[in-house]
């Protein structure tokens, strides 16, 4: 059913971490490449992260740069976001996909960064 599935995320103070992870299936991530991409309430899903499929040239919203680290597992098939330093501003649900958003959404996990 899902094309992905999306973990990790939960309730952090700001400044605080955590690590994302989503798992593709009925399909091969290696030669695509993948990004991250997060909805917070309210606001229309924007893409925060994207890794080419060799894991080289990561690029990232300047809202999240040298805060998040986008990293992928070809053997796997699975994709990560380290976020780190999370702030308020980081809230809302987290997407994978490829990089050209080529598959239907999964259900994303939320993250709440709160005091």
């Amino acid at each position: 059913q899902l094309q992905f599935v999306e973990s990790g995320g939960g309730l952090v103070q700001p400044g605080g971490s955590l690590r994302l992870s989503c798992v593709a299936s009925r399909f091969n991530l290696k030669s695509l490449s993948v990004g991250w991409f997060r909805q917070a309430p309210g606001k229309e899903r924007e893409e925060i992260a994207c890794l080419e499929s060799d894991g080289n040239d990561p690029t990232y919203a300047a809202s999240v740069r040298g805060r998040f680290t986008i990293s992928r597992d070809n053997a796997k098939n699975t994709m990560y976001l380290q976020m780190n330093s999370l702030k308020p501003e980081d809230t809302g649900v987290y997407y994978c996909n490829t990089g050209g958003q080529d598959f239907s959404w999964g259900q994303g996990t939320p993250v709440t960064v709160s005091s």
